[in-house]
């Protein structure tokens, strides 16, 4: 079959070289995509929100499965648009509906949806213009630190986390008065802030069964020692060392399920990915967020370490058949660390010839930021290169990523040395 990702990021690289072993595939087409997928398929030059020209390259292309990377054109209802084509409504879309993604489009949506089906989380109360006098006192009933978060999308910059009463009321008034985020922020959630340490849980549905796949961890900081501004993420490891049997159950019981049914139960249909933030407190997990859709660092470790033939897997999602499938990862550990362009978060220079990705052995390396100058790979992005190898364990495998980090240069390259230094 003939199948096109959408997106351009590492993920999109990873889940494109996973399904390029698949000897059910065809042809694999990647829009936009990068320098890095076009090792893998073909890239065209389409935005993943661009529905018509999406459409229009669906038909040319005679695609039978899409598989939606980032959140915004799930967000903007990308599936909706295909069931409500008479020519696309039988492709198969790896992404949920547009109902099904406010779980991620709004932080309002997924906290009525945490508590409605009692899935463990921080409690909250939500404000607009017209209540923050309320979101006022709110304030005033918490501890410090205060977490804000913008409703909407905010490019995974809509957290505020402050330890000032003060200057959380007057970062209240910014995001509501004077839209700090946007129109993402004309509505804020207000959460007690729960103290403990975070891991990533991921499951592939098709709305009625589901698969788990392998848990991980990302470091969101620029700085060592997690500090510093968040990023779209510096790294992440797989497994995670301190999630136990008994802890991945607990979560499998007091929120996978629950989500999973919760969905039914609300007539929302689902066929994806979904992504659970949790954090774990006194060996309890708590929902920080939902995400509809596969993390990025997280994919670069977690996509490596499956491995059933994912294309069969997205096959069986599409067709509501998950239930016959089985999946099996490897046991090895698997870590990716992030080289990013120099100054990012905040202003950054592209256009920077990348060299030595050939002389890497015994690491795979995802391309993000990158894209072509005639010939030559240059960086394109923030985030430029995943490197991700396998190991015993998480530091062998980040001692093998590092070695081969030395081997790739580019003007301003940045990573952080410590990924991991947490656990």
């Amino acid at each position: 079959m003939n199948v096109l990702i959408l997106g351009s990021g590492g993920r999109e690289h990873a889940i494109a070289w996973k399904i390029n072993q698949s000897n059910l595939l065809k042809k694999l087409y990647i829009a936009p995509g990068n320098a890095g997928t076009a090792e893998v398929g073909t890239n065209l030059n389409i935005q993943p929100t661009n529905f018509s020209e999406i459409r229009q390259a669906v038909i040319q292309y005679k695609i039978s499965l899409v598989i939606v990377g980032p959140e915004d054109p799930l967000v903007k209802g990308i599936h909706d648009y295909f069931l409500a084509d008479e020519i696309l409504k039988d492709v198969k879309v790896i992404g949920p509906q547009k109902l099904a993604a406010q779980l991620e489009g709004s932080k309002e949506f997924a906290k009525k949806f945490m508590v409605k089906h009692n899935i463990p989380t921080a409690k909250y109360e939500s404000f607009t213009v017209e209540s923050l006098e309320e979101g006022y006192e709110f304030l005033e009933t918490l501890k410090a630190p205060y977490v804000l978060k913008a409703d909407g999308l905010a490019a995974g910059k809509g957290v505020l986390i402050l330890s000032d009463l003060q200057k959380a009321k007057d970062e209240l008034k910014e995001m509501l008065s004077n839209q700090k985020f946007g129109n993402a922020s004309s509505k804020v959630v207000i959460e007690e802030f729960l103290d403990g340490i975070e891991l990533s849980c991921f499951v592939l549905t098709d709305g009625t069964n589901y698969v788990n796949l392998p848990h991980a961890k990302d470091y969101k900081r620029i700085g060592e020692g997690d500090t510093g501004l968040n990023t779209g993420g510096m790294g992440a490891i797989s497994p995670v060392p301190f999630a136990s049997k008994e802890f991945l159950d607990k979560v499998e019981k007091q929120v996978i399920i629950p989500t999973i049914n919760g969905l039914k139960k609300d007539k929302i249909p689902y066929k994806g990915f979904i992504f659970f933030g949790l954090i774990m407190v006194n060996n309890e997990p708590k929902v920080i967020e939902y995400n509809c859709r596969m993390g990025d660092p997280e994919t670069e470790v977690v996509i490596p370490r499956i491995k059933s033939d994912l294309l069969e897997l997205f096959i069986a999602t599409g067709e509501n058949k998950l239930n016959t499938k089985k999946i099996e990862f490897t046991s090895e550990s698997a870590a990716t660390v992030m080289l990013v362009s120099g100054g990012y978060p905040e202003a950054y220079e592209k256009g920077k010839e990348i060299k030595g990705i050939s002389a890497v052995e015994n690491s795979i390396i995802f391309q993000a930021g990158t894209t072509f100058n005639n010939d030559k790979v240059v960086t394109n992005g923030g985030r430029v290169l995943a490197v991700t190898s396998y190991g015993e364990n998480f530091k062998e495998a980040l001692n093998k990523s590092y070695q081969n980090i030395e081997k790739i240069h580019f003007d301003k390259l940045n990573f952080r040395k410590d990924i991991g230094f947490d656990l």
